[in-house]
């Protein structure tokens, strides 16, 4: 009797310590039967079984705990200690677009922002459709890039298929009562003012109240006539198919509307189409992949960027897809186009951005992955460990950047990447510790250097729990100190040299010295 009750004593402890370990790195018991079969199939556990063992109802066997062991980087001796953690640790990150107090906050008033909204897009040169941009990166930022509601709507349709065929797609479009018809246009190219335009591309637009039209060239993309239809369809789902849809273009995307003809009025259209834009992108995404088969398919193998072709998705789609199934949230997601526009981003670590507001700026940072990758000339995927400055704010992250060329012919590169610091802080470890040791390494070698032992040894450990394979590769890379504009370069040796003091004093600095004076007088 005294030995059943040890035993049950012990595999209440051991369930309790695995259920702890999953919930932390935020994965089901469906992602952690995945997790353990990648790495061992003939002894890795059932759903079923992992509930049975976080639940004290079964003892697993040593080969089995080995396996558990193996995916959340502990010794064994660790889950049979009976001892728990007093409090869990947390991996809570600031909002990225939190606000602290204001005051006088009745400034910020629905209506004086109103009022002030508009006159500030005037006088900046900001569009309606760049502030649209900006409010919906505010909102997948603060809902961390989940959107279920969009979710349900595809997979009530895709039935949670995986992977989606062209012909599933076209059954699906013939289903919804949507005619297709096509046409013929070539990218055209152009110039405005000094600076060549990227070639433009037509691919597809919807016609009310259910006709979608077709470029032929894309017969040529099997993987971008999938994602045009699944957009255009979840239009038709969406929004009845009404008329308020932009076309999708490749490439120079300021479509029949140019800044420089827009009114400098807020107009309440390019707040629509912007919407419904994202709502259509994230429904064809899920719809081809939806997340819980999406999700197990990156943990077989992961997270490869480059494993579109397999299942007959884009790159493009492949990253932006991962920031919204993955258990881990902090994640982000770039398409820069040459010479460093932004076509689309999710900081959803809240980065401060080297591009400005929407708009390419004069001294951005040369050291960022997409920037480097811009210039290259291979399309293998490129991964790096960054340490960024932005004044006394540090962060850790390592992207994997992918070069690659849209439907009309334009290169452009495409980086997905995560914030390290949650992901550390979660096994116990310093991450402002580790972050300051790469640093320091970097500075010792102009601000490009290898990570040290130690931190590596972190990083690939978060790398094997996180499941994601290029975090490794850029650990066995040299890491660079990156910042948002070059001007304000933290480095101990300035990218652009020598930066001069200024000696200009400000107001403050000028009332302390007339005080101290007035007190030493």
């Amino acid at each position: 009797m005294a030995k059943q009750t040890g035993l049950f004593r012990k595999a209440h402890f051991l369930g309790t310590k695995i259920r702890g370990l999953r919930k932390r790195n935020n994965l089901t018991l469906e992602d952690l039967s995945v997790r353990c079969v990648q790495l061992d199939a003939e002894n890795a556990p059932s759903v079923s079984y992992l509930s049975m063992i976080e639940n004290g109802k079964r003892m697993p066997s040593e080969d089995l705990m080995g396996v558990i062991a193996a995916v959340f980087q502990k010794d064994l001796d660790w889950f049979f200690d009976e001892t728990l953690e007093e409090e869990p640790i947390s991996t809570t990150q600031p909002s990225a677009v939190g606000a602290m107090p204001l005051e006088p906050s009745f400034l910020f008033s629905s209506e004086l922002l109103q009022l002030a909204i508009p006159e500030l897009l005037s006088q900046t040169g900001t569009t309606g459709t760049q502030f649209a941009h900006l409010l919906i990166r505010a909102h997948q930022e603060t809902r961390q890039n989940r959107f279920p509601d969009l979710e349900r709507a595809a997979e009530s349709i895709g039935r949670k298929q995986f992977p989606v065929s062209l012909d599933d797609l076209w059954r699906l479009t013939k289903r919804a009562g949507i005619g297709v018809r096509w046409f013929e246009r070539a990218p055209s190219r152009g110039k405005r003012g000094d600076d060549a335009v990227p070639g433009t591309l037509l691919r597809s637009f919807y016609e009310t109240p259910g006709t979608i039209w077709l470029n032929r060239r894309l017969e040529d993309s099997p993987q971008r006539l999938r994602y045009d239809l699944a957009n255009h369809l979840a239009h038709r789902v969406l929004h009845d198919g009404d008329g308020a849809r932009a076309a999708q273009v490749s490439g120079d995307r300021t479509q029949e509307r140019r800044p420089d003809s827009e009114s400098p009025h807020l107009d309440a259209k390019d707040i629509l189409y912007a919407w419904r834009d994202f709502e259509c992108s994230y429904f064809a995404a899920a719809l081809l992949a939806p997340k819980t088969p999406f999700r197990q398919f990156l943990a077989r193998h992961r997270y490869a960027t480059d494993i579109g072709d397999r299942i007959g998705l884009s790159p493009g789609l492949i990253m932006r897809r991962m920031t919204s199934v993955s258990p881990y949230r902090h994640w982000h997601y770039f398409d820069a186009y040459p010479p460093g526009n932004l076509r689309a981003v999710y900081r959803g670590n809240g980065i401060p951005l080297p591009w400005g507001n929407m708009r390419l700026v004069s001294d951005p940072c040369q050291h960022w992955a997409v920037f480097k990758m811009l210039n290259a000339r291979g399309s293998k995927p490129s991964a790096q460990i960054s340490v960024l400055r932005n004044g006394d704010d540090k962060r850790l992250y390592c992207c994997e950047s992918v070069r690659s060329k849209d439907a009309a012919g334009n290169a452009h590169v495409m980086c997905v990447g995560i914030d390290l610091a949650p992901a550390l802080n979660a096994q116990g470890i310093d991450a402002a510790t580790t972050t300051d040791m790469i640093e320091s390494a970097c500075n010792e070698h102009g601000g490009v250097g290898p990570i040290p032992a130690e931190a590596r040894q972190h990083l690939e450990t978060v790398g094997k729990i996180l499941n994601i394979g290029w975090l490794s590769k850029g650990a066995d890379k040299d890491a660079s100190i990156i910042c948002p504009r070059s001007t304000n370069c933290p480095r101990d040796n300035h990218c652009l040299g020598s930066v001069k003091p200024r000696n200009r004093r400000g107001p403050e600095q000028l009332r302390e010295q007339i005080l101290h004076e007035a007190e030493t007088a």
